[in-house]
């Protein structure tokens, strides 16, 4: 039963980091990348649909992005979508594709992008905190029902810190890694 705790936990840990995995990836640093538009919505006849389901997005240098959608009447949707997103992309239409410049980063968005970066950041790790709670709670409920020793108990709580000290710092070493390359100068 405390296995099956663990696991859950390390499951639920890892979904957390992958989480925080694909959410790095829309944070903009200073090169064209299609996964920066992974959260950009775009209305397809009434219904918010992801951008990389009505077009198709490249990457033809390392600062443009093109998009070219497959229904040529979506142009001018597309276009509204990426100049609302929070992105501060400014797309070019020529009449079949979107070419989307992706400008130098400012000191000032930098700054704005690291303090995103905390908050995706402190929001992972406090999902990694809530499952440690739920795991430990778990295997308090276990000892009161008597079905499991206060040695096994005691052996359980200290494998699911260790687990969490483990997932946290891979947090922070994907937080890091990311902080670099958004502060970094090219």
């Amino acid at each position: 039963m405390i296995k099956e705790t663990e696991a859950q936990a390390r499951v639920r840990m890892g979904k957390a980091l992958e989480d925080l995995r694909h959410a790095l990836a829309g944070v903009r640093t200073g090169r064209a990348s299609a996964a920066l538009f992974e959260h950009v919505r775009v209305d397809y006849y009434g219904t918010p649909t992801p951008l990389n389901q009505v077009a198709t997005v490249g990457v033809p240098e390392p600062t443009l992005v093109t998009i070219q959608p497959w229904d040529p009447s979506l142009l001018a949707v597309i276009d509204k979508a990426l100049r609302s997103s929070d992105l501060g992309l400014n797309p070019a239409n020529d009449g079949k594709i979107l070419r989307v410049p992706i400008p130098a980063l400012t000191e000032e968005r930098r700054k704005e992008l690291v303090k995103h970066l905390h908050k995706l950041l402190e929001d992972h790790r406090t999902a990694i905190r809530n499952i440690r709670r739920d795991a430990n709670e778990e295997l308090k409920r276990l000892l009161k029902d008597k079905k499991i020793s206060q040695d096994d108990e005691r052996r359980g709580l200290e494998e699911i810190q260790k687990m969490t000290d483990e997932f946290s710092g891979k947090l922070e070493a994907q937080g890091k890694a990311k902080e670099k390359e958004i502060l970094e100068i090219r």
